[in-house]
């Protein structure tokens, strides 16, 4: 009877540590797995039966009616000035010029993940009070920084603001100091950000740290999230 009950306790154990195993490792494959990221897409350009999209920050690529990207990306209508897109298995429509950032998870913060690309260089659509401006991250920048075409077609005077001078890879530069209402790249929208406008024209504009201050920055591979900090 005692080598039953020993028998017995033996089988329990041997339940119990594989039940114990079996959640252990699924909560190990919970810890690991990766997490689901943003997909940012812009719309830069409209051709017939075509639009012409940024991905996650990449160079501007052509993509066709009913055709859907590596990164889920399909290209579902075009009407007008604005293109009906599916992104994570969601519709989004979009103007030239406007970007979206979509998440798989409808909780969290606002977020933005851009791809480096073959140089290294995070850049990005994004708009200034509502203008589509192309982005270079900039950890170098004090400020968000725009060329003088660039300020113009926003609507931004580059003679107006308060003057000053900056260093810059060519030597002293002469600029302007003023507010932007708002920037916006991906889900994430920030008013009243300090810039610098250029005299001279800039071939990008520039993320700097007045934008880049009030996110979190976290960098994977060639993979940078910006998520919103106030």
């Amino acid at each position: 009877m005692a080598t039953g009950f020993m028998v017995d306790g033996l089988r329990s154990l041997a339940r119990r540590g594989a039940f114990d195993f079996t959640r252990a490792a699924l909560l190990c494959l919970c810890l690991f797995a990766p997490l689901a990221q943003a997909t940012d897409v812009g719309l830069a350009g409209l051709f017939s039966g075509k639009a012409l999209l940024t991905i996650n920050g990449g160079t501007p690529r052509i993509v066709a009616l009913g055709v859907k990207t590596d990164e889920g990306v399909k290209l579902v209508a075009i009407e007008g000035e604005t293109a009906t897109l599916e992104v994570d298995g969601k519709k989004r429509v979009l103007r030239v010029g406007q970007n979206v950032a979509s998440q798989s998870s409808g909780s969290g913060p606002a977020m933005a993940v851009l791809t480096a690309d073959n140089a290294g260089h995070f850049l990005t659509m994004g708009s200034i009070n509502g203008s589509s401006v192309r982005f270079l991250v900039d950890t170098g920048a004090s400020t968000v920084s725009l060329g003088a075409s660039d300020a113009r077609r926003i609507g931004i005077d580059p003679n107006k603001g308060e003057l000053g001078r900056t260093q810059t890879a060519n030597g002293i530069a002469v600029v302007s100091r003023v507010k932007l209402d708002t920037v916006k790249v991906g889900d994430i929208v920030l008013n009243n950000v300090d810039a610098t406008v250029h005299q001279q024209d800039l071939p990008i504009a520039l993320l700097g740290m007045s934008f880049l201050n009030r996110m979190e920055m976290q960098r994977s591979g060639d993979t940078m999230t910006l998520k919103k900090r106030y």
